[in-house]
């Protein structure tokens, strides 16, 4: 409930794979388990017991109760009060209880959230799901005026109430829901729109999920859910492969209606939400909330698209020439390398092998990954009805954050594992700020999860002394950061067509997936051969439903971690210190401000080439082995 998007801190936070953030039940007899150990489920009873639980019905109960006399209290008051001369003690106050309030539904809807994650087709959670999302909503509406009217406040007002120590805490808080103040509408309008978001844009999210959730895809003889026909486009047999790109191919275009409607309809309800706020752009309200200028954001898709041909295009033609082929079809883009180690990974060694690259870097922080398997804050098994892809959920400060994964033991889930395990570790340490400042903004909520990737990568590629188990190693990095990067830039460059041309009228499923290949073809060069049926591979991404233009965040990440790596290398004592600390401030600080310690400054070009240098060199190498 927290003024700076309050669904950025309660959403399942950077999904490790944003084409497949949610995941549809899958039969058991349609999945192939891997050897893998066994795997940790996580106990959700540290925020509640089950969905039936009593203390459920009374922190919803509470939660009312709190709102409804949150805004008897200070509603309508907060100019005068806080222009006394006990101002800023008195408006301390209210931001505490606000923050209390913001604490105790944060809980309620990530436990909602999270059970729903781990089983999004039963009737029973799904209406769970629901019912706590909309108890929720109806209840903060209560607290809409609080941000709308601290935004009103003179500024010589708050910055002197802001003297006050315990208001002067918040700052951080306070000055960036001040940034939203050109944007902010009338009041009534305001609960408006909050009241009318469950009948638009989050029912349309739904229908979505549920959507996703209930197709089929036929491979062979099987009926197989997303996720496992997504798994098999890293298979090792090229039928299968083909299958599934075919199968994918089949039933999206069997659907293709629904998620034109879905796509259309929530970029017509985002354009209509941001001209009566004024938004220029049509990604100036993410831009707004991840507290990042357009300039730099700009510079980062311009950077990014420069470099296709020495990034994508090189890579994906030297892949070609591995297969020992001019063109590899659109479903072989991820097909394991056929020099790459066959096999499981055990559980058990994707924990070591992690917890000892964080280890090496900082006992501290290995240390707080530890919790996750300890404490059972991760789910790793792939079960039917379980959310797709991976994430680190936050929940909320007086908690403690959960992962949730679907592991099948290949060098890449060891990857995510580190991954995740990067961002949960971000959230316990910077949940010290409160529910209120304890979220980061996209610009860095990347930076620690990509970091811990890098730890893990580089400590395996240090101990692997196989030429060719060395090159794949290389190679799998080298398209993971293709995928963060290219394909994310990809992304967010359709995105940008199709919330542009929506504003002229409806899309047909037919324009969009035109659109779609456009950028495509641009991202994947000559050496990928896109074949009939890509053209309606857009609709499976959650991410442009969910949270739109979201994708660029990776891309982001990404780069700034390569810049930031490189610093760590020849960095003089002190780096893991400086690091932790940056992770700790949370929300409290600008990028800008907390890059500044290690000389980095995302607003120059330059920035940007430095971290796309790095991937380049790491094809530089590939090209050298033979």
């Amino acid at each position: 409930m927290a003024s700076r998007s309050p669904s950025a801190s309660r959403k399942p936070a950077a999904p490790r794979n944003p084409a497949s953030h949610r995941k549809p039940a899958v039969k058991k007899a349609a999945v192939a388990k891997p050897d893998a150990g066994r795997l940790p489920e996580w106990n959700l009873a540290d925020l509640y017991a089950g969905i039936d639980a009593p203390e459920v019905t009374r922190d919803l109960d509470k939660v009312d109760a709190d709102c409804e006399a949150f805004e008897a209290d200070y509603k309508g008051k907060l100019a005068e009060e806080t222009a006394k001369p006990d101002g800023g003690a008195w408006l301390a106050d209210a931001v505490r209880r606000y923050e209390a309030i913001d604490d105790l539904a944060g809980r309620l809807g990530s436990y909602a959230g999270l059970i729903h994650a781990g089983d999004s087709v039963d009737p029973a959670i799904s209406k769970f799901y629901g019912d706590v999302s909309e108890r929720l909503t109806t209840a903060s509406v209560h607290l809409l005026f609080f941000a709308l009217e601290l935004n009103r406040i003179d500024d010589d007002v708050i910055e002197r109430a802001m003297q006050t120590p315990e208001l002067g805490h918040y700052r951080p808080w306070i000055e960036d829901s001040r940034k939203d103040k050109p944007y902010q509408l009338e009041d009534r309008v305001e609960r408006l729109f909050h009241e009318k978001s469950q009948t638009g844009y989050s029912a349309w999210n739904r229908l979505f999920d549920q959507t996703i959730a209930g197709l089929r895809f036929r491979v062979g003889t099987r009926e197989l859910a997303i996720e496992p026909t997504l798994n098999l486009l890293q298979d090792r047999s090229p039928e299968r492969r083909k299958a599934a790109g075919q199968a994918l191919a089949k039933t999206f275009k069997a659907n293709e209606r629904t998620f034109a409607l879905i796509t259309n309809t929530l970029a017509k309800d985002k354009d209509i939400s941001d001209r009566w706020r004024g938004f220029q752009d049509v990604a100036d309200s993410r831009h707004l909330n991840n507290r990042v200028e357009r300039e730099v954001v700009d510079a980062l898709v311009a950077s990014v698209r420069a470099a296709y041909p020495r990034l994508s295009h090189r890579y994906y033609a030297l892949k070609a020439r591995w297969f020992k082929k001019k063109k590899l079809a659109h479903w072989d883009r991820n097909a394991p390398l056929p020099f790459a180690a066959t096999g499981v990974i055990p559980w058990t060694d994707a924990r070591k092998m992690v917890l000892t690259a964080y280890g090496d870097f900082s006992p501290k922080m290995a240390g707080i990954a530890e919790q996750f398997f300890t404490d059972r804050w991760i789910d790793a098994p792939v079960r039917p009805g379980k959310a797709p892809g991976a994430f680190s959920h936050p929940t909320t400060p007086s908690a403690h954050p959960y992962v949730l994964m679907n592991y099948q033991g290949k060098p890449r889930d060891v990857m995510t594992l580190a991954h995740e395990l990067g961002h949960g570790v971000h959230q316990v340490l910077a949940a010290k700020n409160g529910a209120l400042m304890a979220p980061t903004p996209l610009t860095l909520a990347e930076t620690a999860s990509v970091f811990g990737e890098m730890l893990t990568f580089k400590r395996l590629l240090a101990q692997t002394k196989n030429a060719k188990q060395r090159q794949a190693l290389l190679a799998g990095k080298v398209e993971d950061m293709i995928n963060t990067v290219v394909r994310q830039i990809a992304f967010y460059t359709f995105e940008r067509a199709v919330h542009t041309e929506r504003k002229n009228g409806e899309l047909t499923a037919e324009r969009i997936g035109q659109l779609w290949l456009s950028v495509q073809g641009e991202s994947l060069g000559p050496a990928i051969e896109i074949r009939p049926g890509y053209e309606t591979f857009w609709m499976y991404i959650p991410h442009f439903i969910h949270s739109p233009f979201y994708v660029y965040a990776y891309a982001f990440g990404d780069c700034l971690v390569n810049s930031l790596y490189a610093v760590y290398e020849h960095a003089s004592e002190g780096f893991a210190d400086r690091y932790l600390a940056m992770l700790a401030a949370g929300g409290t600080r600008h990028y800008s401000e907390l890059l500044r310690p290690f000389g980095l400054d995302a607003r120059d070009p330059k920035f940007w080439d430095g971290g796309l240098s790095v991937i380049a060199g790491m094809i530089d190498e590939l090209e050298t082995m033979r």
